[in-house]
């Protein structure tokens, strides 16, 4: 496998995360991949944010499940951009993308747009929740999907096939290479987070990865050469 050099929400340490500016600027940086995250709005479609509520990153505040898309678009999501539906981005770069699953109850809707677009073989689906992603795998047969996870354990291995993943995107700082060879073993990929100095670059490289995700556009160049 190619090593995936991978956006973080775009490019998040240069422009503001889970934007179109942000997936256009990656886009234009030559990552691999740009991932993005999901929720639903009250009614009921995939816009793009990170968190459950939308106080850190726009100038609004309160969930993003109870908002209208019409309410989320008034909220500025950093320099005059704003909250964008998930076919848009579609529609405003052409790259792979890797979508990931916050509100499990977004899977059902994620399933349709892949379908309705045709995108199954360019959107990857990731997710915390295991059952997010054994339902979008039921749902979009042939979809490549990534359990996300915050922390190492002895089963999370099992977990990830246990639901189909094909890989496991895991905290960098809690590797080891024995985990790596375990995941391998077993033809899972790893893909580390959050690469985002030469420091961690050399880790990668040191055990073997098969991916970073990463909040810098120059992380994809000199990635080249380190991983």
């Amino acid at each position: 496998m190619t090593f995936l050099t991978i956006g973080h929400r775009g490019v998040m340490g240069v422009e503001p995360e889970n934007t179109l500016r942000s997936f256009v600027r990656a886009e234009r940086s030559g990552m691999d991949v740009i991932e993005l995250d999901l929720h639903l709005s009250k009614d009921g479609a995939l816009v793009v944010l990170h968190d459950a509520e939308v106080d850190r990153t726009t100038d609004g505040k309160g969930p993003v499940a109870d908002k209208t898309v019409a309410e989320l678009r008034e909220l500025d999501a950093g320099q005059g951009e704003r909250i964008p539906l998930f076919e848009e981005v579609l529609d405003a770069v052409a790259s792979p993308l890797q979508a990931e699953i916050k509100d499990i109850r977004a899977a059902d809707e994620l399933a349709r747009v892949i379908h309705a677009r045709d995108v199954v073989g360019r959107v990857t689906v990731s997710s915390f929740h295991e059952e997010a992603l054994a339902r979008i795998s039921s749902l979009v047969p042939g979809v490549r999907t990534v359990l996300v996870a915050s922390r190492w354990d002895s089963g999370i291995v099992d977990r990830a096939t246990a639901v189909g993943a094909h890989a496991l995107s895991l905290d960098i700082r809690r590797l080891t290479l024995e985990d790596v060879e375990r995941a391998h073993a077993l033809s899972v990929q790893v893909i580390g987070w959050v690469v985002n100095t030469q420091d961690h670059l050399r880790l990668v490289r040191a055990l073997g990865l098969d991916g970073a995700t990463t909040d810098y556009p120059e992380i994809r160049r000199t990635g080249r050469f380190t991983a």
